[in-house]
């Protein structure tokens, strides 16, 4: 499909991989419009909206519901690394609203007129540890695990509307999202963690080519499917990792 005068919404699209996605859309010819509770000086229309609290999500999906769409891209995220009883109440709860309730909220806003004019697409980016549900990341697996099902079902619901649903499960990327902590776990791990630019590469071909679902690194994928029919067997191949990992939070 081509991406030409398509009029896109991306959240996250004020950070480091939602930078990147958006200069590749815009060279594509989409009409970009970021969504971030950071400023932005990138081209193109800008909402100022923080997804992470009910009163802004309740500004944000006003603001979105006002407008037609052609591409919704669910990217915001934040995440969390460590043993969740050290997780603020704060921080867990804005954990669940930016990565699993905002995505949900977003498209009930845009759905409607995606459906009126029989045509549209949501892309929500999820996580290879919405799969592989890792220790230390729980919130942050957990939520991301829902934006899976979020996306399974409604692709199901949406059956013969015109409107298709892509969900886009990367692994580990270098982006500031990741603290010190979480680079000092994959080196102590050797997790592969890809680079960003060859990521917005990938999600917006995924975009134009309307796929269904995509998960990105090959070990990782073939991890995907055995956490599915045999989670035991992934359970005992990151005990190791995993007791290497609690080391960090000694104190």
């Amino acid at each position: 499909m081509s991406l030409e005068g398509k009029r896109v919404l991306l959240t996250g699209g004020a950070g480091g991989l939602g930078v990147l996605i958006h200069a590749r859309l815009q060279a594509r010819g989409a009409h970009v419009t970021v969504m971030d509770r950071q400023t932005s000086a990138l081209p193109g229309a800008f909402l100022r909206q923080d997804l992470s609290t009910p009163a802004g999500l309740d500004a944000a999906t006003a603001a979105a519901g006002e407008q037609d769409w052609d591409i919704l891209v669910n990217l915001a995220g934040i995440q969390y690394f460590g043993l969740i009883e050290r997780q603020s109440s704060e921080h867990l709860i804005a954990s669940y609203m930016v990565n699993l309730v905002a995505p949900a909220r977003l498209i009930q806003a845009v759905l409607p007129r995606m459906k009126a004019h029989r045509s549209g697409q949501i892309v929500n980016i999820g996580s290879i540890f919405g799969s592989i549900n890792f220790a230390h990341f729980v919130t942050y697996s957990s939520a991301k695990a829902g934006l899976r099902g979020l996306s399974q079902a409604l692709r199901r619901e949406l059956a013969g509307t015109g409107v298709d649903v892509t969900y886009i499960a990367p692994r580990a990327v270098r982006t500031p999202l990741n603290t010190d902590q979480v680079l000092a776990f994959a080196k102590l791990t050797k997790m592969q963690m890809d680079e960003p630019a060859a990521i917005a590469d990938r999600i917006v071909t995924a975009i134009e080519n309307r796929r269904r679902d995509v998960y990105f690194g090959g070990p990782e994928s073939v991890f995907v499917r055995l956490n599915a029919l045999l989670p035991g067997l992934v359970d005992r191949a990151l005990a190791a990792n995993d007791r290497k990992t609690a080391q960090l939070f000694v104190r």
